[in-house]
């Protein structure tokens, strides 16, 4: 694009008169639309021309901006074409977070994942038959084999499955669950309404700190299709508290042809204790103490990407896998496969904490954390002094995404005070790491911003944005 006429004062104001043509601004920024194509291009330098002339009729635009009007219009077009869904650093110290994506995928997943979607694949075809198959065949033997059960299907999400199970076993008839149970998770997903969802008559029994078998027992009646057990891994009840076990219930339930199904939502499938970490129920327990249908997450203690897994009988998960429900729920083939390659690493659990990340956070020594945030505080501290002080202090991390509420593991990070004392100044901050290139999320804490180093495996996805954070400070 041309240069102002040189008799123009520096600094003078530009009128509505002197925007250029459109057609004008896209032959000075031919490189643009080649790359990019004419549709987008044309567009933003509209959107682009529209806003400097609101400007230069309220006396705001300044002739000297004119020239810089093609790096405007390619950075406009570059920001249009950057995806709203992008990666961050997570320093809150909540490893598997919900907001941020929850858990991370080993790399035999991605890889998994690049293969298979990039290529055709046999989802639904069967390469010893020719012929159409079924895409839970790919996963279901895989699943009984870790778990025990006799039959296995996946759906999108555990909300999902938990939603299929109740809808398949009791829809039109009542399901019994414990009043201590009837949970609201994330996203007002409770379980009255997952029953009335569903299309099962919600039957409560005990009270909420306490059921005894003999309340199941009383309410089971002709019309009843179903016995829900909700394990509780949001939140904790304590003090004068009873609860029914899967294996106490079978037999009750079983005794009067009811079937039993459990949700255990966080998806552990190996003894976490292994690791000095805090037990969680099995889906293999629940099995051999009788339940005919457990669900779990896939994207939470699992390691996984977002699925809903149901496990049982033959008999439960063939009548779910038929219910027409099903076909709506299923689960897609980009994260099947990563399904499939991050159950196959339980396969060798010997080497799960090093395969599988969320493993390997979860149980990342504090002394190595310590040390990271020793090495890593000078440096942040000059990025951001003197408005800010920055000092390695102890911390307690969480696992996050309703799993093991209560449980606190033992972490270490940076704390950052505004000099001044100023929440405002502090508020700064957190938004200038924010808009980084790649965005850092810490958490305000007590007039501080905590910076919970557990999760960073690579601190150069934190030190590499420094001077950028600093340029942004001043």
């Amino acid at each position: 694009m041309n240069a102002p006429d040189e008799s123009v004062v520096h600094g003078s104001k530009a009128s509505p008169k002197d925007l250029p043509a459109l057609d004008r601004v896209l032959r000075d920024c031919a490189g643009v639309v080649a790359e990019h194509g004419h549709t987008l291009v044309a567009r933003e330098a509209r959107a682009l021309l529209d806003g400097l002339r609101a400007r230069a009729i309220a006396g705001e635009l300044m002739l000297a901006e004119l020239a810089l009007l093609p790096q405007a219009l390619a950075a406009r077009v570059a920001a249009r074409m950057q995806p709203a869904m992008r990666p961050v650093v997570n320093l809150t110290g909540t490893v598997i977070h919900t907001n941020l994506g929850r858990a991370l995928l080993a790399d035999a997943a991605l890889h998994q994942v690049l293969a298979l979607m990039g290529s055709p694949n046999n989802l639904e075809y069967d390469l010893a038959s020719g012929s159409r198959g079924d895409r839970d065949d790919l996963i279901e033997d895989l699943l009984c084999e870790l778990t025990g059960a006799e039959a296995a299907t996946v759906v999108n999400n555990n909300a999902a499955a938990v939603l299929l199970g109740i809808a398949a076993l009791a829809g039109g008839r009542e399901a019994i669950v414990s009043r201590g149970e009837l949970v609201e998770i994330g996203g007002a997903f409770r379980m009255p309404d997952v029953m009335s969802a569903a299309g099962a008559t919600l039957v409560e029994v005990g009270t909420t700190n306490r059921t005894h078998p003999r309340d199941y027992a009383g309410a089971i009646s002709p019309r009843t299709g179903l016995i829900v057990k909700v394990h509780t891994s949001n939140y904790a009840v304590q003090g004068f508290t009873a609860s029914v076990d899967e294996a106490t219930l079978a037999p009750i339930a079983h005794a009067a042809g009811v079937p039993l199904m459990t949700d255990l939502g966080s998806g552990a499938l190996v003894d976490l204790s292994t690791w000095g970490l805090p037990a969680e129920p099995l889906p293999q327990a629940m099995l051999a103490a009788g339940c005919d249908v457990v669900t779990f997450s896939g994207d939470k203690l699992l390691g996984g990407p977002q699925a809903g897994l149901i496990v049982g009988s033959k008999a439960a998960v063939g009548r779910i896998r038929k219910f027409p429900m099903k076909r709506a729920l299923r689960l897609s083939k980009l994260p099947f496969a990563a399904l499939e390659a991050t159950l196959r690493l339980y396969l060798r659990p010997e080497r799960l904490v090093q395969d599988l990340p969320t493993l390997r956070l979860l149980t990342r020594p504090q002394a190595q954390i310590q040390a990271l945030a020793a090495q890593l505080a000078p440096v942040v501290a000059a990025a951001v002094q003197p408005r800010f002080s920055v000092e390695p202090v102890a911390l307690q991390s969480q696992i996050g995404s309703g799993s093991l509420p209560v449980e606190r593991l033992p972490s270490a990070g940076l704390a950052l005070r505004a000099v001044d004392g100023r929440g405002r100044t502090l508020e700064a901050l957190v938004t200038a790491l924010r808009a980084l290139p790649r965005p850092v999320i810490g958490r305000l804490n007590d007039d501080r911003l905590l910076l919970d180093l557990r999760c960073l495996e690579d601190p150069a996805q934190l030190t590499s944005q420094l001077p950028a954070l600093t340029e942004s400070l001043t």
